[in-house]
């Protein structure tokens, strides 16, 4: 057996989840709705399990025609089908904000932690521009295996938690800001330039990437 499907416009890795211990999830931005559809319902048939991500409303009208029992996470942009529900990992994983302009991100993460079978705590609006917000979420955040830290702006969240917390630090930097956050990017050098020791950095908006990462550790496969 190849191990994947080949649709002709795209091959699809069904034998991920058994590989890796979490299946492929599909980015849904350049697709059309016909071919989403026929992706997730390869993924499904053999997984039982399918996750796409930035998808949009036009994306989902098809798919629920062929799969019924998909859910739409708006403001996530994410679809989820869960027939066959994948084993609860141990501990918890913090999702943290630095403003309410990051949730799109923070939802994208949590999506994807819930749906690989983590419990998820999430942390809204405690940027350091506030920084006793930050504080008071301490004890909720010690109680965490591993802390996914979302931030746009100048990017310091990530390097004030790490600081303070003895799991692992996930940091994704997000397109918020004004001018000269240049999309992101200065949130991006901001994070990888952190004086916290050990923290982990994925790309600009990937709250998927965090969760996957995370998914990893609380797995014990890093």
């Amino acid at each position: 057996m190849a191990g994947f499907v080949d649709l002709d416009f795209a091959k699809i890795d069904i034998d991920r989840l058994a590989r890796r211990g979490f299946p492929e999830a599909v980015f849904c931005e350049g697709k059309t709705p016909e071919h989403l559809a026929q992706i997730l319902a390869a993924l499904v048939e053999r997984n039982g399990i399918a996750l796409a991500t930035r998808a949009g409303p036009k994306h989902f009208e098809k798919i629920i025609e062929i799969l019924p029992d998909a859910r739409f996470e708006p403001i996530g942009r994410c679809i989820v089908v869960e027939r066959k529900p994948l084993p609860r990992l141990p501990g918890k994983v913090a999702v943290v904000s630095a403003g309410t302009t990051d949730w799109p991100v923070v939802e994208e993460a949590r999506v994807t932690l819930e749906l690989f079978g983590n419990d998820v705590e999430v942390i809204h609006d405690v940027g350091v521009a506030g920084i006793h917000r930050t504080f008071a979420a301490l004890e909720r955040l010690g109680q965490c295996s591993v802390v996914i830290v979302v931030a746009g702006m100048e990017g310091a969240l990530p390097t004030v938690i790490a600081g303070l917390v003895k799991a692992p630090v996930i940091a994704v930097p997000t397109s918020v800001g004004y001018g000269a956050s240049f999309g992101g990017i200065a949130a991006l050098l901001s994070m990888l330039n952190s004086c916290a020791s050990g923290v982990t950095v994925v790309n600009i908006d990937n709250g998927f990437g965090a969760a996957y990462a995370a998914s990893l550790i609380q797995a014990g496969r890093v």
